[in-house]
């Protein structure tokens, strides 16, 4: 007999999903995801890319603040350590393609498990501040970084191939990056279903029991700095290729916090409603950006008042959003669900 969303036994609570519809509409969205540029023009498969892109950072991000409840306002650097140690060792280097995004990945992990070690003994705002001053550091190290980072003047990245055959950013690098984004995906859904994943719940909702229960706290944060640090480097490697330029300008605080309200969006975490806040919060940016440009367009000179409505508009949203959904939009999804199953005897 089927519980709906309790499970009856361990060979249910340790599966991917037990769900046909899950499972179905899954393969749907990848299938019309990797169709999307034969179908849209370069502009709509350019947003896509840099969605998916980004996707694979606030995987990351969720398992560590969202699954653990570690919050960090310091990805940004992790960000730019994987795109700029990806741009270094293929530019400088000649490494190709998939092993400098390797390469981002290792390195903003390292920087991850050095930042998580003296995090240990900080909760709440404190670890958030100690996260944050991490990434000052890294901009200020770009900037002082001489020939090997190209200090303001920026770093080019050359042009992203596989086996010696140049890729387009709209065509062959798109199913490269959506590659990476099926693949962390699962990985993510496998590390909540371990060991580590309960371990990281367990952190998330009572530190101090979880230690009592045998829960090697240390161990544990710094693996979820560790994963969560490398899931954003290759997400930097991705956007170093995807960019070919690189600048410190592109790697400020805004960006960490931008990835926060992506996963309060769409629901902390959630690997769905990772995925989702990106997608709501990528494509309302868009939105905007094209309604306030025709504005600014129309009106000719008010293009700059047009961006700042824009700013003050998205700001806006997101604050609602988090005043009436407090538990994102998955928390919808199931009250929806939740309505729909009982209907019409939901009162």
């Amino acid at each position: 007999m089927r519980s709906r969303n309790f499970k009856q036994d361990y060979r249910q609570l340790l599966a991917l999903t037990d769900s046909v519809p899950v499972i179905v509409w899954s393969c749907l969205l990848v299938a019309l995801l990797a169709v999307a540029p034969l179908l849209l023009s370069k502009y709509y498969v350019s947003v896509i890319l840099l969605l998916l892109i980004t996707a694979v950072g606030v995987l990351g991000l969720n398992l560590l603040t969202g699954t653990t409840g570690l919050i960090s306002l310091g990805h940004s650097g992790f960000l730019a350590v994987g795109a700029y140690t990806a741009g270094i060792v293929a530019g400088k280097l000649g490494w190709p393609m998939l092993a400098s995004i390797f390469a981002g990945g290792v390195s903003a992990a390292i920087a991850g498990i050095i930042v998580g070690i003296p995090s240990l003994r900080l909760k709440g705002l404190y670890l958030a501040i100690t996260t944050m001053a991490f990434a000052v550091i890294i901009n200020h190290l770009i900037l002082n970084g001489g020939d090997l980072t190209g200090g303001s003047e920026g770093l080019t990245v050359p042009q992203p191939s596989l086996f010696g055959q140049a890729l387009g950013a709209e065509r062959g690098y798109y199913y490269v990056v959506l590659c990476f984004v099926v693949v962390f995906t699962f990985i993510t859904l496998n590390i909540l279903r371990s060991r580590i994943g309960r371990a990281f719940l367990a952190i998330r909702e009572h530190d101090i029991a979880a230690k009592a229960m045998g829960v090697n706290l240390v161990r544990y944060k710094l693996m979820a700095f560790m994963v969560s640090a490398f899931y954003t480097g290759i997400a930097g490697g991705l956007l170093a290729y995807y960019t070919r330029y690189l600048n410190v300008d592109s790697f400020s605080l805004l960006i960490s916090i931008e990835a926060l309200s992506m996963l309060i969006v769409g629901g902390l975490g959630s690997v769905a409603g990772a995925l989702l806040g990106t997608a709501f919060i990528v494509l309302l940016n868009e939105s905007l950006g094209f309604v306030f440009g025709m504005i600014g367009a129309s009106f000719g000179g008010s293009g700059s008042a047009a961006y700042e409505i824009k700013g003050v508009i998205y700001g806006l949203a997101i604050v609602l959003f988090l005043r009436f959904e407090p538990d994102g939009l998955m928390g919808r999804w199931r009250d929806i669900k939740h309505y729909w199953t009982h209907w019409p005897f939901r009162f």
